[in-house]
C-alpha cells in the first residue's frame, strides 16, 4: 500500500456514555446486565437537564430513540427503555485512559471531544506497520484493555478521518482516502456532512442538493449567495474531501477579555442563544471600556450537551470595547457556525488587545455607533455608582430568561477594594 503524504487517524467511541456506564457497573460487578444488550439510556440529572437522553443503545435506536430528546418523548417512544442516570467524574476517567493508550501511538494528537481523539499517524506509521492493521490493533487493544469498543476512521485529513469513522458500527474500522470519495461518500445525504446542521440542510434542500456528490458539484457563487461566503466555500471544499486543519492541541488565547457561561437547560433555538451572547458581551465590553483597552478579534465559544467544543472566530474591522459592536459579531458567528444541537455552554472572547489611546481614523464614522458608545460609557458610569443592577436592558426583564443580564457578573465585573 503506497504510503500517502499525511496519514490520520480519528477514533470515536461507540455510545460513549452508555458505554462507560456499562463498564463502571460490570466493574462493580461482574454479574450486572450490561446496559449495551437491551433497550437503555443514559438519562443524566432529569432536575437539572429536564430528562433528556444522552446517550441510547443499539436496541433503544431501533425504537426510534434519539439522542438529544426528552426522557418522556423517549419513553413513549420505547415503553420498556431502562434509563439510568449519569456519572461524569467515571466517564471522565474512561476518556483520560484512552488518551493515553492513544498517546502511545504519536505524540501528535488533538482531543476533539470527551469521546474522540484525531491521532496524525504520518511520522509514527513506520514503527506499526499497515495503517489498517494498525489502526484495528488500537481497536481490539481498547476493547480489551478498557472494556469499550471504538470506530476508527483513516484518511489523509482530519475531515475524512471522522466522515469515515462514522460509517456502519460499532466496534469497525474503515478506510476514506480521496480516491475512495466519489463512492463511499458522495452518495450520503448532504446532513451527514460534518458541520451541515439541519438549516443548512433546508437551505441545500431547497436548491435541489440532496447528496454530498451534488454538494461538490454545486457552484459555490449559488452556495455563497444562500449560504454566506465564508459557509459557503468551507462545506463545499468538504463535499470535495478537501482540509487542511492540522492535527494540534488547541492553544488558549494568550490576552484576551472573555467570559463564558454554562447554562441551566440547554438551549436549542436562535433567540435564546443570542440573548446569552447579549448578557456575555455586556461584560466583555464593560471590562475592556473599564480597563481602557480594545479587542481587534472576537470568538465565540460553544459546548453542546454531548460535550462537545466548537469555535469559530474573526478578526474585526477595527479594534473596539463596545458592547453593541462585539454582540452583533458575536451573533454573525454563532450563526455561521452554530447548527441547531442544544447547548451546554456559550463562551464570547474578545483578543489582539490594544490602548484605547490609539484607533485608526476612518472617514465614514457613524455617528449613531458614536452614541451608543458614548451611551455605554453612561450606563457603566450608573452601575459603578448604583451596582451592577441599576441599570439592565428590557430583554433581560423578562422572569424566565435563560441567564442574567450581565453572565457571572460578580467574578466578571467586580473589582476587589482598595486598602484604605
Amino acid at each position: 500500500m503506497k504510503r500517502p503524504s499525511r496519514l490520520i487517524f480519528h477514533i470515536d467511541v461507540n455510545s460513549a456514555f452508555l458505554s462507560w456506564e456499562c463498564v463502571y457497573r460490570l466493574q462493580k460487578d461482574p454479574d450486572a446486565l450490561d446496559l449495551r444488550t437491551i433497550p437503555s439510556a443514559v438519562g443524566g440529572d432529569a432536575s437539572t437537564r429536564h430528562g433528556i437522553v444522552l446517550a441510547k443503545s443499539h436496541l433503544a435506536k431501533q425504537y426510534g430513540v434519539t439522542t438529544g430528546e426528552p426522557l418522556a418523548q423517549a419513553m413513549r417512544k420505547c415503553p420498556g427503555l431502562v434509563v439510568v442516570p449519569s456519572r461524569f467524574d467515571f466517564y471522565i476517567q474512561c476518556s483520560r485512559r484512552m488518551m493515553e493508550l492513544l498517546e502511545e501511538y504519536t505524540p501528535d494528537h488533538e482531543k476533539f471531544s470527551i469521546d474522540e481523539i484525531f491521532l496524525d499517524m504520518t511520522d509514527t506509521i513506520h514503527l506499526f506497520g499497515d495503517p489498517i492493521e494498525t489502526a484495528d490493533r488500537i481497536r481490539k487493544r481498547i476493547k480489551e484493555e478498557l472494556g469499550f469498543t471504538v470506530n476508527i476512521g483513516i484518511s489523509v485529513n482530519k475531515l475524512l478521518a471522522k466522515m469515515a469513522s462514522d460509517f456502519k458500527k460499532p466496534d469497525l474500522c474503515h478506510t476514506l482516502f480521496p480516491e475512495e470519495v466519489p463512492l463511499k461518500m458522495w452518495p450520503l445525504p448532504i446532513r451527514d456532512l460534518f458541520f451541515v446542521g439541519s438549516s443548512a440542510q433546508k437551505k441545500l434542500e431547497n436548491l435541489g442538493i440532496r447528496t454530498i456528490g451534488q454538494l461538490a458539484a454545486a457552484d459555490v457563487t449559488l452556495l455563497k449567495t444562500h449560504l454566506g461566503q465564508s459557509y459557503a466555500c468551507l462545506i463545499h471544499q468538504y463535499a470535495n474531501g478537501i482540509d487542511d486543519d492540522p492535527v494540534c492541541e488547541k492553544e488558549p488565547v494568550n490576552k484576551g477579555y472573555g467570559n463564558s457561561v454554562t447554562l441551566s437547560r440547554d438551549i436549542s433555538d436562535l433567540e435564546s442563544a443570542n440573548q446569552v451572547l447579549l448578557s456575555l458581551c455586556e461584560t466583555v465590553g464593560a471590562r475592556l471600556r473599564a480597563d481602557h483597552v480594545r479587542g481587534s478579534s472576537l470568538c465565540v465559544e460553544l459546548r453542546d450537551w454531548s460535550f462537545k467544543d466548537q469555535s469559530h472566530q474573526m478578526t474585526l474591522p477595527e479594534a473596539t470595547d463596545s458592547t453593541s459592536l462585539l454582540y452583533q459579531y458575536a451573533c454573525r458567528l454563532l450563526k455561521e457556525c452554530w447548527d441547531g444541537r442544544p447547548l451546554r455552554l456559550l463562551g464570547v472572547r474578545a483578543g489582539k488587545i490594544s490602548g484605547d489611546d490609539f484607533s485608526q481614523l476612518s472617514l465614514f464614522v457613524d455617528p449613531a455607533s458614536r452614541k451608543k458608545q458614548e451611551f455605554e460609557k453612561t450606563v457603566d458610569a450608573i452601575r459603578r455608582r448604583y451596582g451592577i443592577d441599576s441599570i439592565k436592558r428590557a430583554s433581560f426583564l423578562k422572569k424566565d430568561a435563560i441567564t442574567d443580564h450581565a453572565a457571572s457578573k460578580q467574578k466578571h465585573l467586580s473589582r476587589p477594594k482598595k486598602e484604605t
